[in-house]
C-alpha cells in the first residue's frame, strides 16, 4: 500500500512540475492598455460604434482591426485623451499604436 501510494505522489509532482513549466513557457502577456482604456470610456456598452460594447472596440483597436475611435457616445475630450494615451503608450511588444478619432 505505501508503493501505490509512493508512485502515485511521484507521478502527482511529475505533472505538477510539467504544469510549472508549460505556465512559465506558454504565458500569454496581458496589455496593460486595455483595462485603462475600458477605464475611460463612458462604459454604456451600446454597440454604435459597430463592436459588441467598449471592450470589442478597444479589443479592435488593440489588435489593430480598426484604426478609428469611433465611441459616439464619448465626449470629445475623452476621445482626445483616449487617442493621445493609445498613441503615446507602448504596449507589451514596444510599438505604439496609430489611431485617430472620429
Amino acid at each position: 500500500m505505501l508503493k501505490v501510494f509512493l508512485i502515485m505522489f511521484a507521478i502527482g509532482m511529475c505533472l505538477g512540475i510539467l504544469l510549472m513549466i508549460a505556465n512559465k513557457v506558454f504565458a500569454v502577456k496581458q496589455d496593460e492598455r486595455f483595462e485603462k482604456a475600458i477605464s475611460m470610456l463612458p462604459g454604456y456598452n451600446c454597440g454604435a460604434c459597430g463592436y459588441p460594447g467598449c471592450s470589442g472596440m478597444i479589443a479592435a483597436l488593440l489588435s489593430g482591426d480598426s484604426g478609428t475611435l469611433q465611441c459616439k457616445p464619448c465626449k470629445p475630450e475623452q476621445r482626445k485623451a483616449i487617442v493621445e494615451y493609445l498613441n503615446t503608450t507602448p504596449g507589451p511588444t514596444g510599438d505604439t499604436l496609430k489611431i485617430k478619432s472620429i
